[in-house]
């Protein structure tokens, strides 16, 4: 059976293209947004060819494809033929709060964790080389590599923006457009004199001498700007049903962007940047009680997250974490949770006697090791419960240990054993000595934990 056959069947089995109100692809799983559940034979779409997994959770039906998952989707794009978007508001039931946002952080971020991805891992290898001292930090050299890193991040809210529109469903342009409000350089450059405390620095701007524009830097900022495409594409909608129809092609835009912008710009930025600091703050919180305690949390609830699709939850606290304290911890403990359930999976290989068995956990194990997890969790260690108890229990006290020595990022770097060189500096034995703990106490427990339930 072939690909495009699999996506058809995928189609079928899922209740047909009318049961259907919306897909995207994160960077392994196609989600769902499905109008009746009830229609969906799980049973029969894992048993097809190139399916690891699928599963109903948050009121999304998510197919876990692993790396292809973006070729899959664009040929289910073309099979559909825009049928999502058709299909969109028929009578599917409210979803909880904690669905919505299990969507929209999912669908938000899913389609642009390549680009910070890519560029969080040119990021990681130039801050090694530096620390290596193999390329001097004042070089046009690191200044041509750090602006082809750094771009993504700098402007962040451009790519939110397009892709929360998409979300949302409301114009792309207009969204990018509210943005780059967002970004223009008068407010940028007012909020780092204001932060630097220079002479004549403001802390906002007024329009008509009646409404405050806040200073502050949205440059690498994410709630706001999510926050802020949600409230236009409301805007949009209103704006296009109250103008007549002679007026719509010049008068919407213009109407729906000036409002968009203004409320971005005057109510959601800030209570957007006051929302990210609450979030810092938390997570700080959580480490002043005690880091070890944090890492312990943190580290058991990551494997678990993956396996539900909600790790993406973590994604705009880090993101977060970054723009506020220029540094997160949230990230290596991803990290220690990748390499524990690499552990396992590297395990379950070495015990199994089936050749074929051991090809594909091989090639699972290799996955997780550079940073994609779903191959290993859903097409082995949910077949060993015991695996994956081990993996979580690795994952949990190697995540306690970094945190006990304060291990920390600096840029945004997908957590793959390549991941290492942007550790190098103070806490790079201590990241070195938790990817070990991950990989050789998930390793160990797996193989004691299951044994011969293996072999079999």
């Amino acid at each position: 059976m072939g690909t495009q056959e699999a996506i058809g069947n995928i189609i079928r089995l899922v209740g047909g293209r009318d049961n259907i109100n919306n897909v995207w692809h994160c960077m392994t799983r196609l989600r769902f947004d499905l109008i009746d559940d009830d229609k969906v034979d799980q049973n029969e779409i894992k048993k097809l060819p190139g399916v690891l997994g699928a599963q109903l959770q948050s009121d999304q039906f998510q197919i876990v494809i692993g790396p292809k998952v973006n070729s899959w989707y664009e040929q289910l794009l073309a099979m559909l033929g825009n049928a999502p978007e058709q299909a969109a508001g028929q009578g599917k039931a409210r979803k909880s709060l904690v669905s919505l946002f299990m969507d929209t952080v999912s669908g938000v971020f899913g389609p642009i964790v390549p680009a910070i991805a890519g560029a969080g891992m040119i990021k990681g290898l130039l801050a090694g080389l530096i620390a290596l001292k193999v390329v001097s930090a004042k070089s046009d050299t690191v200044m041509i590599i750090d602006l082809i890193a750094s771009g993504v991040f700098y402007f962040l809210p451009f790519f939110l923006a397009v892709s929360a529109a998409k979300i949302f469903k409301t114009n792309e342009y207009l969204a990018a457009a509210v943005a780059a409000c967002l970004m223009y350089p008068s407010l940028i450059e007012a909020a780092k004199a204001l932060a630097a405390h220079q002479d004549g620095a403001v802390s906002a701007f007024w329009l008509l001498n009646a409404l405050p524009v806040s200073v502050f830097n949205y440059s690498a900022s994410v709630i706001p700007v999510i926050f802020s495409i949600l409230a236009l594409s409301y805007i949009h909608r209103w704006v296009d049903s109250i103008m007549p129809d002679v007026l719509k092609t010049v008068f919407t835009p213009t109407l729906t962007l000036f409002l968009g912008a203004l409320a971005a710009l005057v109510v959601i930025g800030p209570i957007g940047i006051y929302l990210g600091k609450a979030l810092a703050w938390f997570i700080e919180g959580l480490f002043g009680v005690s880091a070890s305690f944090a890492g312990l949390i943190v580290g058991a609830i990551r494997p678990v997250a993956i396996l539900t699709g909600m790790h993406h939850a973590m994604t705009p606290i880090a993101l977060q974490n970054f723009s506020e304290r220029g540094y997160d911890m949230l990230m290596p403990m991803m990290f220690m949770a990748n390499m524990a359930i690499a552990g396992a999976t590297f395990a379950i290989w070495r015990l199994s006697k089936n050749r074929q068995d051991k090809t594909v956990t091989l090639s699972a194990a290799i996955s997780a090791l550079l940073g994609i997890t779903e191959p290993a969790l859903f097409g082995v260690l949910t077949r060993y419960k015991k695996a994956f108890i081990a993996a979580t229990v690795a994952s949990s006290l190697a995540s306690a240990f970094i945190a006990f020595f304060g291990v920390r990022l600096y840029g945004y770097i997908l957590s793959s054993i390549f991941s290492l060189p942007a550790y190098i500096g103070p806490y790079f034995m201590f990241a070195v000595s938790g990817v070990i703990i991950a990989l050789a106490l998930s390793f160990v427990l797996t193989t004691l934990l299951v044994g011969k339930e293996a072999q079999e």
